[in-house]
């Protein structure tokens, strides 16, 4: 006769199998901490998967336990698989908002407000006002309302370029969900829980958390921006700053001899020129970040946010056969996961 029940470990997961007297054999996944690809630490809670196998293989499944030789991880290697990609389908905005919201007055100035970015290395404060988050200011309203237009941000309030109002959504809004919204409104998600405000979702956030799905599989062929705009090493970076802000693009591909070599980008320029009060009329070959990080052109929309995710980076050059052929940016792909 069957036994009944035994417990075994399937990479890093533990998994039940259960033989009932229809002769079916079920495997549930219990909710442990396990690794996958770059995500540690992460919890299965509440989720169960659960696979029906015949009974009569059940031989193979049974193997260790009868006497045999045999390894469930490496009979079922896709169990864990299919259970991780289901579970981050369904992923919560709060498994992977930022916590810890940076925040700035409206009647802070500009240039206090890129110190504040340029320091702690992000794109975004939240705008308070009267102890309550109203807006929110950005790199890019940096760039291209203040800058590009010559102004001093010395001499220019955080109230009268921020972005308003802020775009709302509660921690338990499904990651493709925020991701719709993030492109209809085109901007930064506010998180807020009864009333206050409790993290932020950007572009780069979605991208760490997007799933292994149907609508990551496909090519970024199509949501690539073929038109770069490439500049040579030694252009002055007050130059480019004109170029990014005038054109509302947020870097350049920095090139010697015609070749790309680098890149310089909003975030370049918050860090290594505002935040430390740096003049502008400089060479962008030293300021450009070096060396270059692409992908080929025909990778899907998965691999090029694992790149992102890996290297740190938001923005990925494509080539082809060499060549340098376009750039996605972590926003494209979050569009072309919202479709």
């Amino acid at each position: 006769m069957w036994f009944r029940r035994i417990t075994a470990t399937l990479q890093r997961c533990c998994v039940c199998v259960t033989v009932d007297m229809s002769n079916t054999v079920t495997y549930k996944v219990i909710p442990s901490l396990f690794r996958r690809e770059g995500y540690l630490g992460l919890i299965l809670p509440h989720y169960l998967w659960r696979v029906k196998l015949n009974l009569e293989l059940l031989p193979l499944y049974y193997g260790d336990y009868m006497g045999l030789d045999k390894d469930l991880g490496k009979e079922f290697p896709s169990l864990l698989d299919s259970a991780y990609r289901e579970y981050m389908r369904h992923l919560e905005v709060k498994k992977f908002m930022s916590r810890g919201v940076v925040t700035t007055t409206a009647d802070a100035l500009m240039d206090e407000a890129a110190k504040i970015m340029g320091e702690k290395h992000i794109g975004s404060l939240i705008v308070v006002k009267y102890e309550t988050p109203i807006a929110i200011v950005t790199e890019r309203d940096l760039l291209s309302k203040v800058l590009a237009k010559g102004m001093n941000p010395k001499k220019v309030s955080v109230e009268s370029v921020m972005s308003y109002p802020l775009v709302k959504i509660c921690p338990t809004t499904k990651i493709r969900e925020a991701a719709q919204m993030m492109i209809k409104k085109k901007g930064r998600l506010a998180i807020f829980e009864c009333g206050d405000l409790v993290g932020i979702v950007t572009a780069s956030d979605l991208v760490r958390s997007l799933p292994e799905a149907p609508e990551t599989l496909i090519k970024v062929d199509d949501f690539v921006t073929r038109e770069v705009v490439t500049v040579d090493e030694k252009t002055r970076v007050k130059s480019i700053v004109d170029i990014m802000g005038e054109r509302r693009i947020g870097s350049v591909i920095i090139t010697s001899r015609g070749k790309p070599i680098g890149i310089f980008t909003e975030r370049d320029l918050l860090t290594s020129f505002l935040a430390k009060d740096k003049p502008l009329d400089v060479e962008v070959g030293t300021a450009s970040s070096s060396p270059l990080i692409t992908a080929s052109l025909g990778i899907s929309v998965h691999e090029a946010a694992k790149t992102m995710a890996l290297k740190r980076v938001r923005r990925l050059p494509i080539v082809k056969e060499g060549g340098l052929v376009g750039i996605i940016t972590a926003r494209d792909l979050v569009e072309a996961y919202a479709k």
